[in-house]
């Protein structure tokens, strides 16, 4: 009776924080902002294991992309993970992830992450140097982040992450700190797990440089004044897309031999509508997985749509654990994408 009244007053505070973090989005759902921030490489998804079960990935807490989903449920984890991600993304460009989580205690986590979007580089042309000036410029966006995760009870857990967010192109640059927040609750009802996180919070992103630097004449009908005089091209600020997710995960079969896993996510972005994911994994011998899922379900000309994808753990007695995983994702007009990762716990 005392386990099940504590687990019931946890579960209530969790009710109360859901709440709480859903009101404090509620300024940005009042419209749709289509296309009205900046940072969208902040909402590319993480993993392979995550994109091949369609995204629906916030109630899940095993491995260390649990510090992009979800800050808060890495605790529950119970190991120490490290793990890269690649990406060939859309339009020739590469999305690199690194990530790290780290088990301290059993009950206090700390977690560091990399997120990169690479467009390459190409040759400067001019009106008059149309075969190229010599120079080469180059855009990326890229976010470092560090986590902490708490272990509330053996069912509960949350944490946070602060991000220092930048992206530049050629010399130009802007950046901004953002922060994610989240909440997972493991129920004991087939183990289902609920989890609710918030990404993104934070600051605007203002693109500065010295290209942005020009001499105007401010008075070209006045023979006298200065023509050299330096201005800055004005721009404008953007916000971060803000994140608001809430998730559902329940193993459904659960032997010594098969698990099968399926999950549900509900997003909520500051800047798009409301979306569904849904996802499944099959595990056997927890050492060859497979999985699908679905993204996206009910927005509007959405070009995300099935992936599906497999992975295999190694595990060396007395030795480091290894992961392989695999992911393929239909993206409508923009093709298919393909995303490999490796994994170390311990």
């Amino acid at each position: 009776m005392t386990t099940m009244k504590t687990n019931t007053i946890h579960l209530n505070r969790m009710v109360w924080l859901i709440l709480a973090m859903a009101i404090g989005t509620l300024p940005a759902m009042t419209q749709s902002k289509v296309g009205t921030t900046a940072g969208q490489f902040l909402g590319i998804s993480v993993g392979p294991r995550a994109i091949s079960m369609g995204g629906a990935y916030v109630a899940n807490s095993n491995d260390a992309t649990t510090l992009y989903w979800n800050p808060g449920a890495f605790a529950q984890a119970a190991k120490s993970q490290i793990a890269f991600s690649n990406t060939n993304w859309i339009a020739g460009t590469t999305f690199r992830w690194a990530g790290a989580m780290f088990n301290l205690d059993g009950e206090n986590a700390v977690g560091v992450s990399f997120t990169q979007l690479d467009y390459g580089e190409e040759e400067v042309t001019t009106v008059a140097n149309p075969d190229g000036t010599g120079e080469r410029w180059a855009a990326q966006d890229f976010a470092v982040g560090v986590s902490y995760s708490r272990r509330l009870t053996d069912r509960f857990s949350m944490g946070g992450s602060v991000k220092y967010v930048s992206q530049s192109i050629w010399n130009e640059s802007a950046s901004t700190i953002t922060f994610d927040l989240g909440l997972l609750f493991v129920t004991g009802f087939n183990d289902m797990r609920l989890g609710v996180s918030m990404s993104n919070f934070g600051g605007d992103l203002k693109l500065d440089g010295r290209d942005l630097l020009n001499r105007v004449d401010i008075d070209p009908d006045n023979s006298g004044s200065n023509k050299d005089l330096v201005a800055t091209l004005k721009t404008d600020s953007w916000p971060t897309p803000l994140l608001f997710r809430v998730g559902v995960a329940m193993d459904v079969v659960k032997n010594d031999e098969f698990a099968v896993t399926l999950a549900a996510d509900a997003l909520r972005p500051s800047d798009n509508v409301e979306t569904l994911n849904l996802g499944g994994e099959v595990a056997w011998n927890d050492m060859v997985f497979l999985r699908g899922g679905y993204k996206s379900l009910f927005g509007e000309e959405v070009q995300e749509g099935l992936s599906l994808g497999a992975g295999l753990k190694y595990k060396a007695e007395g030795l480091a654990q290894i992961e392989f995983n695999y992911s393929f994702s239909k993206f409508g007009l923009f093709g298919n994408l393909n995303t490999i990762a490796v994994a170390i716990g311990f």
